[in-house]
């Protein structure tokens, strides 16, 4: 029944091309979504020309939309707000609109960020989705921004909408702004002789809840055929991590003990000491577990650099 209700399943997902996009391919590939076809957002296609992207949507006419694409590197919504206002917030309106345009009929998946939230006081952790969201920059207010955004579409426009919270995913071919992919690429050069066995690092005893992004797509996989339209659902390990603890499990895993020097320049103001979040809704909806280990995930990312090192 399942397998019949999945067939014939259109996905077209936006922002195909980032991180997230490129393993969500693979695993619909892999029959991860149940059987179905993917599409998605041409390249070139700016979120922010609604004409163009309602032409695009109108062509596949799709079952299901996840919409990945946005700014989502926190320094440059600093550095430029407006910009990241745009192509989240008002990216995601032509989205909305364009749906409705087609009289779309499908379920719609918006992935927000766990970083809406804000600074959580310790004593309110684990983070749920009750939480009222306190952004602290740029990105995340336009990421709260558009999931009000998308939840009045559920409300006034009968959109089946389903908002996810992610967050911090990590895995192979994550940009090396990220701190763990930074890490791995330091610790890949030591063990390779290419760099003195020295580490520059930020604040290593911040904590914080990492999973593989190939779970976070399989979340997102399974919200699509049981999550409740008009919910939110944060998608993360539950499990409170130190980013010393990533740092050192690289190093055994290379094979390495170099001396570790905090560079102030890797330090962010108002940073978050600690947190990990609930995803008790997300398992009781749709019975997910994460699958991948945190050390499979650090072998992989670590493994990508050091077969990129050439002594």
């Amino acid at each position: 029944m399942g397998r019949e209700r999945d067939s014939m399943k259109k996905l077209y997902i936006t922002g195909a091309n980032g991180f997230v996009g490129h393993h969500l391919a693979r695993i619909v590939a892999e029959g991860g979504f149940g059987d179905c076809a993917l599409h998605t957002m041409p390249d070139g296609l700016d979120i922010r020309d609604g004409k163009a992207l309602l032409a695009s949507l109108a062509s596949i006419q799709p079952d299901w939309v996840i919409h990945l694409a946005a700014r989502s590197f926190v320094p440059d919504s600093f550095a430029n707000p407006r910009e990241t206002l745009d192509v989240n917030l008002f990216g995601t309106l032509n989205l909305l609109c364009a749906l409705r345009e087609m009289k779309f009929r499908g379920r719609f998946l918006y992935v927000s960020s766990g970083d809406v939230y804000g600074v959580v006081p310790e004593a309110a952790l684990p983070v749920t989705e009750s939480r009222w969201p306190e952004p602290r920059n740029p990105y995340a207010a336009s990421k709260v921004s558009a999931e009000t955004l998308c939840l009045q579409w559920h409300r006034s426009e009968q959109l089946d909408v389903i908002v996810a919270r992610p967050f911090n995913h990590i895995g192979p071919g994550q940009g090396e702004r990220f701190v763990v992919p930074a890490l791995a690429r330091q610790v890949a050069l030591i063990a390779a002789g290419l760099q003195e066995p020295t580490l520059a690092v930020g604040d290593i005893d911040v904590t914080r809840d990492f999973s593989d992004v190939r779970d976070v797509v399989r979340a997102y996989a399974a919200l699509l055929r049981h999550g409740q339209g008009g919910q939110t659902y944060n998608v993360c390990s539950g499990r409170e991590v130190t980013i010393r603890f990533i740092l050192q499990t690289l190093c055994a895993l290379a094979q390495v003990e170099p001396a570790v020097v905090q560079d102030s320049a890797r330090l962010r103001p108002s940073e978050q000491r600690r947190m990990v979040a609930d995803c008790g809704r997300l398992r009781q909806d749709t019975g997910w577990e994460p699958a991948i280990s945190l050390e499979t995930s650090l072998q992989q990312i670590l493994d990508q650099f050091r077969t990129s090192q050439t002594p």
